[in-house]
């Protein structure tokens, strides 16, 4: 008898032992898995079934859930979607969360550490569970100006606020309508999610801060430029040969001015002229004067390479060692393997025109309570500091010579009554198949006013200028022009 229970008992015993290890097993070590199993529609319910908080910009809600009649309860809806969907992303129950809604999700959805008062105090009220809003540092103005101006282009802008590092604008097209995602049907999202996937133009692509980065091409020289200056390769006045082309080292092949010229008139050329023209000779011969390395690390300390969150998620740019002397020349225009966000470059000048001093970008300005009180502020934070105060204001004389001068690549910055820098930048993309160069890559980038900078800007066109395009729309025009709206839109208010 005595064996029996015995055998009872350790039987019994042992079966507790497999289910409470079955349990621990899916509470704990499954947990986040079966949470996130798109078949486990309970989690899919418990998430819609909060109102989620709203996302603003200057105190209008471009992001809301407002009530439904199915088991959701809510569904997300977007305010000119198409216009802020690279900030935003999208929530969906069906294809996941993405932008802010995902970079901020703990905060929207009211599961923050910062808002366990405020829940507290709803289960004590009784009030429904309500997510916090977050307010944007977006400047709804030159948002508008950004998007209006790159209708019809493949491109991005990046406008920030040299002083703070607040983002002021952050548009990329082709753009997508969010809410097209964040419908409470399943099959709608999948065809619209296809639709997007499939399209050739990449409209789910954020080309501001991922995605395929570009050459910067001439736009980079602001950094050749800012590694001599700091290394005592050059100055200002340092001159040049004034010759068309430039044999790169060890190669015979020949780097050449832009349009096959001279770089202004004269036997010699200073540093100073080089950027205003934006000449490609004299920054190949600057680039043998100094270390391979010294240009890249010029560009890592204004932050290529560098893992950044803002606090959306940005793809490094890159500006690897060159491999030889020759390669050392072809990386100084940005060409090669250096490859650049708007935001990088955006940095860049937002850089010089802070006095040496890059702030770390901020899209995030606060998150609000339900009850409108101020759960959590961010603060302004010094990224870097990668150059001097003197650097900085050399390098601004050269960039406002470029749009204040008559003959200065960057002319069509010109903002009446306002002093602009400005840098152009115009990037080969090799040849296709066929032996035809492919579209360039054209970009500005510039802030404004020189000298009490209130918006630095990048602006980048994809598949512009060149033969391709019957050499229609260079940098000196076309994203010259859009970043000039940009600052104007900024400066106006």
């Amino acid at each position: 008898m005595n064996k029996q229970l015995k055998f009872i008992t350790r039987s019994i015993f042992a079966m507790f032992i497999v289910l409470f290890g079955a349990i621990t097993i899916i509470q704990v070590v499954q947990a986040e898995e079966l949470r996130a199993n798109p078949l486990n529609k309970r989690t899919t319910y418990n998430a819609f079934s909060v109102e989620r908080g709203e996302i603003l910009v200057d105190g209008s809600s471009i992001a809301s859930s407002i009530p439904t009649s199915d088991a959701y309860q809510f569904q997300r809806v977007y305010e000119n979607g198409p216009l802020y969907a690279p900030i935003t992303g999208y929530f969906s129950h069906y294809q996941g969360i993405t932008g802010i809604e995902s970079a901020m999700n703990s905060e929207l959805s009211g599961l923050g550490n910062t808002q366990f008062f405020t829940r507290v105090m709803r289960i004590i009220t009784g009030e429904k569970p309500q997510g916090s809003a977050v307010e944007l540092t977006i400047n709804p103005a030159a948002q508008q100006a950004a998007w209006d101006a790159l209708q019809g282009y493949e491109g991005s802008v990046v406008a920030l606020n040299p002083t703070n590092g607040k983002i002021l604008a952050m548009v990329s097209t082709p753009s997508f309508d969010p809410n097209l995602m964040s419908s409470n049907n399943d099959l709608e999202i999948i065809d619209n999610y296809k639709a997007l996937q499939d399209d050739p133009s990449k409209p789910l692509m954020n080309r501001a801060i991922a995605g395929d980065l570009f050459h910067p091409g001439s736009t980079y020289k602001l950094l050749t430029t800012a590694a001599a200056l700091e290394s005592g390769a050059a100055e200002p006045s340092t001159e040049f040969k004034n010759t068309k082309s430039f044999k790169l080292p060890g190669s015979n092949k020949e780097m050449h001015n832009y349009g096959l010229g001279l770089c202004g008139s004269g036997d010699k050329v200073t540093l100073a002229d080089a950027v205003k023209f934006s000449c490609n000779v004299p920054m190949g011969e600057l680039a043998g004067k100094m270390d391979r390395d010294e240009i890249p690390k010029m560009a890592a300390a204004f932050g290529f390479g560098q893992e950044l969150s803002i606090p959306l998620t940005v793809t490094p740019s890159q500006s690897p060692v060159p491999q030889s002397d020759a390669d050392a020349a072809i990386s100084s225009i940005g060409q090669l393997d250096v490859r650049a966000t708007p935001l990088q470059m955006a940095m860049v000048s937002a850089g010089i025109a802070n006095g040496g001093v890059v702030m770390q970008p901020q899209l995030v300005n606060q998150v609000l309570a339900p009850n409108f009180s101020v759960e959590k502020s961010f603060t302004e934070a010094e990224f870097a500091n990668p150059i001097s105060a003197k650097t900085a204001s050399q390098l601004t004389a050269m960039m406002v010579a470029g749009v204040n001068e008559s003959d200065g690549a960057a002319y069509k910055a010109r903002i009446e009554g306002t002093t602009v820098a400005g840098k152009t930048g115009t990037a080969q993309n090799g040849e296709d198949a066929a032996g035809n160069d492919r579209p360039y890559t054209l970009w500005f980038t510039g802030f404004a006013p020189s000298e009490n900078p209130e918006v630095a800007v990048a602006v980048v066109i994809a598949n512009g200028g060149g033969e391709a395009h019957n050499f229609q729309g260079t940098s000196y025009e076309i994203p010259t022009n859009i970043g000039k709206q940009v600052m104007e839109a900024v400066l106006s208010q």
